[in-house]
């Protein structure tokens, strides 16, 4: 293949680059989105045998040719997020509209760390983080910058109010002078269910996870405010952070939000709200549910969850853009102070990244095509499908709802007789869980709730029904069944 036959520009390029784009859609239409199940069953030992040629021969295969290789040994082996009885994880089915965003993201390769590198699309970026703000109620100080998910805003955010408690407390600059010798008293707050990035941020920050104290959680597996009282009460060491999760990985819970937010003001500590999954109801009737994200002084939204956005795209929302002065720099070749000075876009001193993708086309273009209405009545969609199947698995006699769902997952168990040891259900469902991915008919979650290992639905998908999920029922009944045997031991 000559050099005019794998770049944009020309007759050559265009025509190479419709070819590629086509052959590339065929193989995702024909080996991927089509499949009447979610996953082939394929263990990683019979995934790796297809793979035992080099990956840099000494003479390419042509692009055509590997195109088809990658159809046939990836794409045939690949998680159908896009299929209705895919239900394991926080992995949605992108929309059309983000998938076209997503080839004009890669075509252009616009870097959003200096404006000559990105012009329209650093304006694109202020545009969305402006709406997102407002949709959340921030005030008009309030500013963003897009990440590449919860995590990554997890530990900008609590990068900044390190920084800002030491800075205001210490009189030390973090970013010029590293950790003060107090750091080692530093505590962040959280529930017992929040995310792990949150240990993982205390990690990377230089705390140590056990800088993080988790406060117990209700009935409802929400942050209970009188145990944080009571911890606030307790601590041993210097609290800076409380971190709020609107909509926990396991049982999509929202903290009360509100009255976590009264305890940070009270105690003068940075209020973070972790909505990656929750941050979409946002759009929708239910926005109620994140009363007080409106007081966070800073928050993670995911669009690559209920946004129905192609990983990876995330955002971190500040409540003041002035925060983001505890991490900015200036560089000569991409920022230089003189540019700030005349007013030139600035993403890279927000920004944990420099060399970064321009994803917010893919909610921008996704928002001007459906509105907020077409976007919330998807959303909307997934959340009564999540209750009436809970009610499904609730009157199951061989089936153990674990809580009423306040998002879209759904925690159950496989419990074929009352009066089994734990231990067996435990077992049970494990093995079940196992089977179920080989299986490749359904493809479920795991989790462990009260010790026993448990299942869930994620029912993200909109195009997913009640009929699918009983099916789905169907099919664990179907795995438990071969994995037990014809009798459950007890």
């Amino acid at each position: 293949m000559s050099s005019a036959d794998l770049f944009l520009g020309g007759d050559t390029g265009e025509s190479a680059y419709r070819a590629a784009m086509g052959r590339a859609t065929d193989a995702v239409l024909s080996s991927f989105a089509d499949d009447e199940d979610p996953y082939s069953g394929f263990s990683p030992e019979e995934l790796a045998d297809q793979f035992a040629e080099p990956v840099l021969p000494e003479t390419g295969t042509g692009l055509a040719a590997a195109i088809d290789e990658v159809e046939d040994r990836v794409l045939s082996h690949s998680v159908g997020t896009s299929n209705p009885q895919c239900v394991a994880h926080l992995q949605c089915p992108p929309l059309i509209p983000g998938l076209a965003a997503e080839m004009m993201v890669s075509a252009t390769n616009q870097s959003l760390d200096s404006f000559d590198q990105a012009p329209a699309a650093t304006v694109i970026e202020e545009r969305v983080v402006a709406a997102l703000c407002s949709l959340f109620d921030l005030p008009a100080v309030a500013d963003g910058v897009f990440t590449s998910g919860g995590t990554q805003s997890n530990v900008q955010a609590l990068l900044l109010a390190r920084d800002r408690f030491c800075g205001t407390q210490f009189d030390r600059d973090v970013q010029q002078q590293g950790l003060p010798p107090e750091a080692d008293d530093l505590r962040i707050l959280c529930s017992a269910e929040a995310h792990f990035t949150g240990k993982q941020a205390a990690h990377h920050l230089g705390l140590g996870e056990d800088a993080v104290v988790t406060v117990p959680t209700d009935e409802r597996h929400r942050m209970d405010v009188d145990a944080l009282d009571d911890t606030l009460t307790d601590l041993e060491g210097t609290p800076f952070a409380l971190v709020a999760t609107a909509g926990t990985t396991d049982f999509g819970s929202i903290d009360p939000l509100a009255a976590v937010a009264d305890r940070a003001r009270e105690h003068d500590l940075w209020f973070h709200v972790d909505a990656a999954y929750g941050g979409a109801l946002a759009v929708t009737d239910r926005a109620p549910l994140l009363d007080g994200i409106d007081r966070a002084d800073s928050v993670a939204v995911d669009f690559h969850k209920l946004f129905y956005q192609p990983i990876s795209c995330g955002a971190l929302l500040v409540r003041d853009a002035a925060s983001f002065e505890w991490m900015a720099r200036n560089a000569a070749y991409l920022n230089p102070e003189a540019h700030d000075d005349a007013g030139v876009p600035n993403l890279v001193a927000k920004s944990m990244q420099t060399t970064r993708r321009f994803d917010a086309l893919k909610p921008y273009l996704t928002f001007r095509a459906l509105g907020r209405d077409g976007l919330a009545a998807l959303i909307e969609g997934t959340l009564e499908l999540a209750e009436d199947a809970a009610e499904l698995v609730a009157a199951a006699e061989d089936f153990e709802l674990l809580g009423e769902p306040t998002l879209n997952a759904v925690v159950f168990r496989y419990r074929p007789e009352q009066g089994l040891a734990e231990e067996t259900v435990d077992r049970l469902n494990a093995a079940t869980r196992e089977a179920l991915l080989s299986d490749g008919r359904a493809i479920v979650a795991r989790t462990t709730v009260d010790g026993v290992t448990s299942l869930k639905f994620t029912l993200l998908n909109p195009t997913t029904t009640l009929d699918d999920v009983a099916a789905m029922l169907d099919i664990i009944r179907e795995c438990a069944v071969a994995v037990s045997g014809q009798e459950v031991p007890r």
